[in-house]
């Protein structure tokens, strides 16, 4: 099972416009799909509740605690063991155990960061703590971030959050706009990749860095091209080795 963790520490990140825009994605081709949702709100579970009933099936598993704190253990958390793609909607504030089994249990960590100064300085400290308690070092999981809920990209803010992120020692894939379109998805119970692609084209072009990057290749590292292709899912080697398996 490929797990994929969206993670940062400071909430209004954006966690869930990647997680359900990912997971959508996959489940669009076919492969068995699951979310995780360890957010109280459980923006992700809500969004699944909107998926039309025409639409590739995605589990929805809902972690959060439960009051008191203590972790929800039920059917509610439990994630069938067919499942080939999971994402993982982390809280915010993941610290301790907690984050030490996000990133055990991860192959690929997406880090959303939003061009303010508190979004800058709270993921800075995070990304410490990701290292340094959670494991990270010495985790298989690679590792990278992504702008993202960004308004204009020649403002000075998203100026600072590019520099910010440049001088990570990560992969930056790409910019995602605080666009309509993503809202407009998220209130449907789909992804970009699912909509109308004359209406989604921009916005699908904004998360292909991200599937490009989990399927072996590097990005563009300033973010994405104009004349970037949308990803051929069914001519890449994970793919290939997906059908042998299913014998499709």
């Amino acid at each position: 099972m490929m797990t994929v963790l969206v993670i940062n520490s400071k909430g209004g990140s954006g966690k869930t416009t990647l997680t359900t825009n990912l997971a959508s994605y996959y489940a669009s081709k076919d492969y068995r799909t699951a979310i995780m949702d360890y957010d109280p709100q459980g923006s992700s579970l809500h969004w699944l509740k909107a998926r039309p009933a025409d639409r590739h099936p995605i589990h929805g598993a809902n972690a959060a605690p439960a009051k008191g704190g203590m972790a929800l253990h039920s059917k509610h958390s439990w994630i069938p063991v067919d499942t080939e793609v999971l994402v993982i909607d982390a809280p915010a504030g993941a610290s301790g155990l907690l984050l030490k089994e996000l990133v055990r249990r991860s192959n690929y960590i997406v880090i959303p960061v939003a061009p303010s100064p508190i979004d800058i300085h709270a993921t800075a400290d995070f990304i410490k703590d990701l290292y340094l308690v959670g494991g990270a070092i010495t985790a298989k999981a690679k590792i990278a971030v992504a702008a993202n809920r960004v308004r204009n990209r020649n403002a000075t803010p998203y100026a600072t959050l590019e520099r910010f992120l440049n001088s990570l020692r990560l992969p930056f894939l790409t910019s995602i706009s605080d666009s309509d379109i993503y809202l407009q998805a998220i209130e449907q119970g789909l992804g970009v990749y699912e909509m109308d692609e004359a209406e989604s084209a921009t916005e699908r072009r904004e998360i292909q860095p991200i599937l490009r990057w989990m399927d072996g290749a590097f990005p563009n590292r300033f973010g994405v091209r104009a004349d970037d292709k949308l990803i051929n899912l069914e001519s890449s080697k994970q793919y290939a080795a997906y059908r042998a398996v299913r014998k499709i």
